[in-house]
């Protein structure tokens, strides 16, 4: 599966951003897709995934961040609420086979090229 990650761009601190991770092919349904982001000089860090019916989050995002899926238009989405300028990263959407929720970019398989966000007044 391909995937274009967009909607990243300056927003101030306790604003919102949706991101959207478009996806090729016609097996998008039965992904488990993520959302994981890296800011410089750091470590790429889990944000959130999502398969059918469940999700996951990292503490960090949790209660600010929303992750959902459109299954007819292959889409992931990522809903970020309350920035705080530490949320500033180039966040990936991320696809791996099977049906188990994972945190490790490495049981993910195929990557989007990312879209930055820097959260700053």
């Amino acid at each position: 599966v391909q995937l274009q990650a967009s909607g990243g761009g300056l927003v101030q601190p306790g604003g919102s951003l949706r991101l959207s991770c478009a996806a090729s092919g016609r097996t998008f349904s039965t992904y488990v897709m993520g959302w994981f982001r890296q800011a410089p000089g750091k470590e790429r860090e889990f944000v959130a995934a999502i398969t059918w019916s469940a999700t996951n989050y990292a503490d960090s995002v949790k209660g600010r961040f929303t992750i959902s899926r459109d299954n007819a238009k292959n889409t992931l989405y990522l809903q970020m609420n309350s920035l705080k300028p530490e949320d500033t990263a180039v966040y990936y959407c991320a696809a791996r086979g099977g049906w188990a929720l994972s945190q490790r970019p490495a049981d993910f398989g195929s990557w989007g090229q990312g879209t930055l966000v820097t959260v700053s007044s």
